[in-house]
């Protein structure tokens, strides 16, 4: 096979990215939430909820020793899985409403990558300097100073990496003590093992990698083509207005007064007398409102020329708008060739109709839908949030024996139940049993019926219930039964069914 005739590759080689700074509404926007973000990031393990005695008070914590997940007053369980469930419902529906609604406004300002490659490129702009300066950097020789900028900026990525590993780890056990352990030496190799990958990840994809996990790992953008439609806003160039791009204020003037004298002059004959029929070559084109100073394209952390069309590549961080705005402002042109729009408001700005509103475009059908979807997951957690019992039990018939006969003739069954107190007190516990036939309950180590459970703890009670040897539930294969668990001098209570089996007729 020639090499005209080899197929085409599937990963092209990176390209190095030097992204030129802006300022403006959108860069604005995206240092907000950057400082939003990391801020909740790397604080959120450090603030303090109390909650008793008998609970750890890290507002935000997940205890995998308690197998619990707390969230300031909220507190999950092992067995409330669904919660976390329906937040990873509402997250999803998240993302499909603002993507259908506004394109990919969630890689381009909130994804991580996106947040910690743009801070590892300020950190790499305040070392090395701006675009040019970092240009001229990469093609230089080895020196010195190459060297000592380098090995600076990367020893501040590592910094921020090794923040980010560290703030990951304190979710998952008390903040404070964790770090004193993590610096004397003293945590759980799991606890390193942890903060090493984190640190090595961001530190490779935030610094090296950048572009190219958007581009090659991150399954979205291949997805995001489903999510949206002619009326989802995203971030286009108005080739309508911009084309055919004139290079420069100057040669701009120069064109459009050969434009103007053209138009006076007539139409322009070649090769004949007036009045001949030769054809006639058509007036001079007006250039667009696009110089073509590359300004979007120097300031995109993709790499990619938006003037091209909607891109795999594009995150919709809509710094190209605020770069254009800026040349648009210089040469005096309206700002907006670059803009946040729809498809179908391309039709209408060709046509020279009033341009679509806003909201419009976001309050269709899709993005209702997504919206009302997204928003019964969201009350359905807040009631069960709040309808939820203190109490919890799950009952185990213990099978080996299935049944005892006891010396009397009576059957029993015996049943492990586990009670939680998910409250913050201690509290006792009263069980009975409801049968349609007679039976009797005990409780092992206790004489009464009664049993005290701590706060927030689970308590195992071995369960006690027996037949009469001639009770319908002794001669039956199975009885249904229902255990109750009320909580004394309160209204709490829960229940769970079973079956009581017994030794079957004779």
């Amino acid at each position: 096979m020639s090499a005209s005739e080899q197929p085409p590759k599937l990963y092209a080689a990176q390209e190095p990215i030097f992204p030129k700074r802006v300022s403006g509404n959108f860069r604005n926007l995206k240092w907000a939430i950057m400082i939003v973000t990391l801020g909740i990031y790397y604080i959120t393990p450090w603030i303090r909820w109390d909650r008793g005695d008998a609970l750890p008070d890290q507002a935000v914590l997940v205890d995998l020793a308690g197998r619990r997940f707390f969230f300031f007053w909220i507190e999950i369980w092992p067995h409330e899985f669904y919660f976390v469930a329906g937040l990873l419902i509402m997250a999803g529906l998240g993302l499909f409403l603002f993507t259908s609604a506004l394109g990919r406004v969630w890689c381009g300002y909130t994804c991580p990558q996106t947040v910690w490659t743009d801070l590892f490129f300020t950190v790499e702009r305040w070392i090395e300097g701006d675009r040019n300066a970092r240009l001229r950097l990469w093609s230089a020789d080895w020196t010195a100073r190459k060297i000592r900028l380098r090995v600076t900026k990367w020893i501040v990525w590592l910094l921020i990496a090794l923040a980010t590993g560290g703030a990951w780890v304190f979710y998952f056990a008390d903040a404070p003590t964790l770090a004193v352990d993590l610096v004397t030496g003293q945590a759980a190799p799991v606890a390193y093992i942890t903060l090493a990958i984190l640190t090595a990840t961001t530190f490779v994809f935030g610094g090296f990698a950048r572009e190219q996990v958007c581009i090659y790992m991150c399954p979205w953008p291949r997805i995001q083509a489903a999510m949206m439609d002619e009326h989802t806003i995203t971030v286009a160039y108005r080739d309508w207005r911009g084309e055919p791009r004139g290079k420069g204020k100057r040669r701009r003037a120069i064109a459009e007064a050969a434009i103007e004298s053209s138009r006076l002059a007539g139409p322009t004959i070649v090769g004949q007398e007036p009045g001949s029929t030769s054809k006639e070559v058509p007036e001079t084109q007006a250039p667009g409102d696009c110089i073509d100073c590359m300004a979007c394209v120097n300031v995109c952390p993709m790499g990619i020329d938006i003037r091209d069309g909607q891109q795999l590549e594009c995150i919709t961080c809509a710094l190209c708008i605020d770069a254009c705005d800026e040349i648009m402002d210089k040469i005096g042109a309206e700002r907006g060739l670059i803009d946040y729009v729809a498809l179908t408001d391309e039709a209408n700005e060709r046509a020279g109709k009033p341009k679509v509103p806003v909201w419009k475009h976001i309050l269709r059908p899709r993005t209702m839908i997504y919206t009302a979807m997204w928003s019964l997951v969201g009350i359905g957690l807040i009631v069960a949030l709040f309808v939820r019992s203190e109490i919890d039990i799950t009952v185990a018939p213990v099978r080996n024996p299935q049944f005892v006969m006891l010396s009397d003739g009576s059957i029993r069954n015996i049943y492990d139940v586990r009670i939680r107190n998910m409250g913050a007190e201690a509290a006792t516990y009263r069980f009975s049993l409801v049968a349609d036939v007679p039976l009797r309950i005990d409780l092992e180590g206790t004489p009464g019926l009664s049993v005290e459970v701590p706060a927030d703890t689970t308590h195992l009670q071995r369960v006690y219930v027996s037949a009469q040897s001639d009770y319908e539930a002794a001669t039956a294969d199975q009885t249904p039964v229902r255990f109750w668990v009320d909580q004394v001098g309160e209204t709490a209570r829960t229940h769970e069914d079973s079956v009581f089996f017994g030794r079957g007729p004779q």
